[in-house]
């Protein structure tokens, strides 16, 4: 590849654009875990924002 990092030849662009699985049937995959793992992060995020807005309720009590 010559020239700067952002540019790709157009054998590049047509291999990486080539790459992928013909036998793939749409709604076969097995998601589970990647549900899995969505849920944990969602619950993670509510009850991370739960503790910020505690901590800045506390801290604007203890202030007044």
């Amino acid at each position: 590849m010559s020239g700067s990092a952002d540019t790709i030849s157009d054998e590049e662009a047509e291999t990486m654009a080539d790459h992928h699985d013909k036998d793939h049937k749409h709604g076969t995959m097995d998601i589970r875990d990647h549900e899995k793992t969505f849920e944990g992060f969602i619950r993670m995020s509510i009850w991370v924002a739960a503790v910020a807005i505690g901590i800045l309720v506390f801290a604007g009590l203890v202030n007044s």
